[in-house]
């Protein structure tokens, strides 16, 4: 591998993982979630109610937010108010597409589950690590309502997690930070469930192009992360 890690990781290694549930009170779940030096805060609060575009059929939904603090980055970045940047709305919808896979809608009943991911402070990789600390925050709020005898039993149907892949100086390199984000020639962002069955593959070639046999061994990567990012959740659920 002729690219030197900054912070001298294997090219398969993640970066050191944890969750911190029940970080806040007053949403039905929290959870601070640390990828390396990124923080996200994944809340998830639960509503009775439903959009109306499903009234009547008894289904519940699911949605997310995802906004990132102005002190997260090096240089103060503006808060968004009424006009979200393109950037956050698509990584909001990518957050809200991937949970929505974890969960049986039908089984969740009338309700409105919304995941909000706040950035306390960026290194890269914020949209899979509002994802995968999403689900852990989202299996988390569901678990609390069984046992409060709100619903029979979770909706949720599978585990989700995601992580990043790139390419520099032509290798596969897993779990991008900030400078190797930067430096990457192609970036991939990759949604799985607990079968490894893709969710959603968010890939581009940021600086010429890349061979079908860099994609497979871009995906062969992700497979090996997101495996231990799934043994990591479920160790934080059960403890």
């Amino acid at each position: 591998m002729s690219w030197q890690r900054p912070d001298h990781r294997q090219y398969d290694q993640l970066r050191p993982i944890s969750f911190e549930k029940e970080f806040t009170r007053f949403s039905t779940s929290s959870v601070l979630t640390r990828c390396g030096d990124t923080q996200v805060l994944c809340s998830v609060t639960i509503q009775n109610t439903i959009p109306k575009f499903l009234q009547g059929s008894g289904k519940g939904w699911l949605t997310a937010e995802y906004r990132m603090l102005p002190s997260a980055t090096p240089q103060r970045q503006e808060r968004e108010f009424m006009k979200l940047a393109g950037r956050t709305q698509e990584i909001q919808r990518l957050i809200g597409r991937s949970l929505r896979a974890a969960i049986d809608l039908q089984a969740l009943g009338e309700r409105t589950i919304i995941v909000d991911a706040d950035v306390l402070q960026a290194d890269a990789g914020t949209r899979t690590t509002s994802i995968t600390g999403g689900f852990v925050a989202l299996a988390d709020a569901l678990n609390k309502l069984v046992k409060q005898g709100d619903l029979e039993r979770s909706p949720i149907i599978h585990q989700v997690a995601a992580i990043s892949v790139g390419l520099l100086h032509g290798s596969p390199f897993l779990d991008l930070n900030y400078p190797e984000d930067v430096a990457a020639e192609v970036d991939f962002n990759v949604v799985m469930n607990e079968e490894l069955s893709a969710i959603e593959i968010q890939g581009t070639a940021e600086d010429g192009t890349f061979t079908r046999t860099q994609l497979n061994q871009i995906m062969d990567l992700s497979e090996k992360g997101i495996k231990e990012l799934l043994e990591l959740q479920r160790q934080a659920l059960d403890s």
